[in-house]
């Protein structure tokens, strides 16, 4: 059913959300237009703004609304430290977890073949000179545990091992999730986490 050309293109925009179906992007118009109008002109304004305003940092990529963002400008960071993500939301999770203090580099994407991802466009050409700027020691990689964030990991890995022996190259681990029970955790986690066992 057509809804009208100015309602359609709303629901088109709305689809374009990860997780957004044609019948979730209906229910949430209708809700903007019904229920909460100056949500929904908020809802737009910011929109506008975020999307005049943000750039990537031109260091590590995140997101920023200036040349540097606030973690590369920071000089308290541990420049030593290069934590590799793929994208921003990765990189807020780990500073969420306050169990890191140094830099990071955001690939904007994770190496896939078949989606035509390859190395130019996850900026490896900039992550390795970064990676040899003579102040980083080592290099964490935090890809997903997919199997392109895994072959992400290994090539990054490989390049970076074969240009500088001495660098420390690390994964993050893997394993049994905090407060979990082993008898509801799934086997190939409980097989990582052994692959990946540490001394008590």
């Amino acid at each position: 059913m057509k809804l009208g050309p100015t309602l359609d293109r709303l629901v088109d925009a709305l689809k374009r959300l990860p997780g957004i179906g044609p019948r979730s992007a209906q229910r949430i118009a209708f809700h903007l237009l019904q229920h909460d109008r100056n949500g929904a002109v908020a809802l737009g304004q910011a929109l506008l703004a975020a999307a005049d305003g943000i750039r990537h940092c031109a260091r590590c990529n995140t997101l920023t609304e200036e040349e540097i963002c606030a973690t590369c400008a920071n000089p308290r960071r541990d420049a030593g430290l290069l934590c590799v993500v793929e994208t921003p939301a990765d990189q807020l999770m780990i500073e969420q977890s306050l169990a890191y203090a140094g830099l990071y580099f955001v690939l904007l994407g994770r190496l896939s073949p078949l989606d035509g991802i390859g190395p130019r466009e996850i900026q490896m050409e900039r992550l390795l000179a970064r990676a040899a700027d003579g102040l980083v020691r080592e290099v964490i990689v935090a890809t997903s545990f997919t199997p392109e964030g895994d072959a992400t990991a290994h090539y990054i890995a490989e390049l970076l091992r074969a240009r500088d022996a001495q660098l420390k190259i690390t994964r993050l681990a893997r394993g049994v999730p905090v407060g979990a029970e082993l008898e509801y955790t799934d086997v190939n986690t409980i097989a990582q986490a052994m692959l990946d066992r540490r001394a008590a």
